[in-house]
């Protein structure tokens, strides 16, 4: 089972990479319009629902797949939302990303516990669910901030997810690396 997780470590990777380059490019642009930052958002959360389906439907989900299911199918349903209603308002724009994300962040926290009698440093996985959800918190206490206030939250949330990603998806390739060199002595 740990091998058929840290086989897989590149998808935490490529989830985390998506999400630091959308924050990075949310950031370099705080003046852009919010459809603009919906289009960027639609296509992170397809990037990050179709991995998350990915990942569900590999051996490697085991009896998680369903947490990892749903967050891939919410994270299409909101990238679908967002590319049909291009001229959405911005408040719906607004609770639509706090919602998906706290809900994402429940999920991740029940991923991150399941894999702790698996992988050391889960915890990893588990901050980047409290991420999720205390962004999403401050969207929902402060909708009226505005569009530039949206995109550096966005960019700030996404960037910190990332790095999350990006370190647990390291620690599970050296896992990996480490249970590969066992096996081949």
């Amino acid at each position: 089972m740990l091998e058929m997780i840290t086989n897989r470590w590149w998808v935490f990777l490529v989830r985390g990479i998506a999400a630091i380059l959308f924050g990075v490019a949310a950031a370099m642009w705080p003046q852009i319009t919010l459809p603009a930052l919906a289009i960027l958002f639609g296509v992170y959360a397809l990037i990050d629902g179709i991995f998350a389906i990915a990942l569900a439907t590999s051996p490697l989900a085991g009896s998680r797949w369903w947490a990892l299911l749903i967050e891939g199918l919410l994270g299409l349903t909101v990238a679908f939302f967002i590319f049909t209603q291009p001229v959405v308002g911005a408040v719906a724009l607004v609770y639509a990303i706090a919602f998906w994300s706290i809900f994402t962040g429940i999920l991740e926290i029940v991923a991150g516990v399941q894999l702790r009698d698996l992988v050391t440093n889960e915890w990893l996985y588990i901050l980047a669910g409290v991420f999720s959800i205390a962004f999403g918190v401050l969207v929902v206490r402060y909708p009226d901030s505005g569009a530039l206030a949206i995109v550096w939250l966005v960019a700030f949330y996404a960037i910190l997810f990332g790095l999350a990603q990006l370190a647990l998806s390291l620690r599970l390739r050296q896992v990996y690396n480490t249970a590969h060199r066992a096996h081949a002595a």
